[in-house]
């Protein structure tokens, strides 16, 4: 009996000290595994927190029309926002033609960086409105979808009282603008809108490019295009570089293909996020002269 109850004593200590590693390892996988999801934890808070820095990289100081080379025709036109905020516009009178483009720039653009995009709409006729966001530019305030809307409105209607009727207007967005355009497109009753390297929505881009988070279901500012695209009923010009590599060039077709008609679009063989304002302008031209 003693014998058998020490052999099944040992047996039990040698199991019980095979176990301990296995218990420790265990329990060195669950801290390890606390610790990530800590970590991601974490990092989706700073994402969440910041994700509009992310988004925005306004300019922080004002340059003047003469500083900035802009158009001669340019002249500075101040706005209030409905939620009093003034901002600044440059605004240059149609010279020969009926249509007036309100320009909404991209997201890292500035009055003083965009203002050449005006010259070929300029000297062809039109009338060209840049219109800036608070925060940008060394204007007051701090950009957001709704302040962005905000400050577009005001832009529109600053426009407006110069004399050019809401029917006389194409609203053009490049990027981040787009969104602005298309929103714009659903309040106001314009002859036209251009929208240049557009995104289906900036949560959906977010996803893409934020892939490790859950970036679609956080993202405080949407810019939805593409629920509002079947909402617009006017002339809409759609253009995209093939080699687009900010905003995925398939974005632009599949707003085009919810776009009503009248509705063209234009894929740009060599272009890419930046660098097809010049071939723009030629298409947007033609375009602009044929919609009366």
């Amino acid at each position: 009996m003693r014998g058998g109850t020490l052999s099944l004593s040992r047996r039990n200590m040698a199991l019980a000290f095979q176990s301990l590693p296995v218990r420790g390892v265990a329990a060195r996988v669950r801290r390890i595994l606390y610790m990530l999801a800590g970590a991601y934890l974490l990092c989706l808070i700073l994402f969440f927190i910041e994700q509009r820095s992310l988004l925005y990289f306004p300019s922080h100081s004002y340059v003047g029309l003469r500083e900035a080379h802009a158009n001669k025709s340019f002249k500075e036109l101040s706005v209030r926002t409905e939620d009093g905020l003034a901002l600044t516009a440059w605004y240059a009178p149609a010279a020969s033609k009926p249509y007036t483009f309100v320009f909404f720039h991209g997201n890292g653009d500035s009055l003083n960086t965009a203002s050449a995009i005006a010259n070929p709409y300029i000297d062809a006729g039109y009338g060209f409105l840049l219109a800036e966001y608070r925060g940008y530019s060394g204007l007051p305030g701090k950009p957001t979808e709704a302040g962005l809307y905000a400050d577009a409105r005001a832009c529109i209607h600053g426009l407006m009282a110069q004399g050019v009727r809401s029917e006389n207007i194409i609203l053009f967005g490049h990027s981040l603008g787009t969104g602005v355009a298309v929103q714009m497109a659903e309040e106001f009753h314009v002859g036209g809108v251009m929208l240049l390297a557009p995104y289906s929505s900036i949560a959906e881009l977010a996803q893409i490019t934020f892939p490790y988070f859950p970036a679609k279901f956080i993202a405080l500012d949407r810019f939805d295009n593409f629920k509002k695209m079947s909402h617009i009923h006017t002339p809409i010009l759609i253009i995209n570089g093939v080699r687009d590599q900010v905003i995925p060039p398939s974005e632009g077709k599949d707003l085009y293909n919810l776009a009503n008609e009248p509705r063209q679009f234009y894929s740009l063989p060599g272009r890419g996020h930046n660098d097809a304002f010049d071939d723009a302008a030629v298409l947007a031209l033609d375009w602009a002269d044929r919609l009366r």
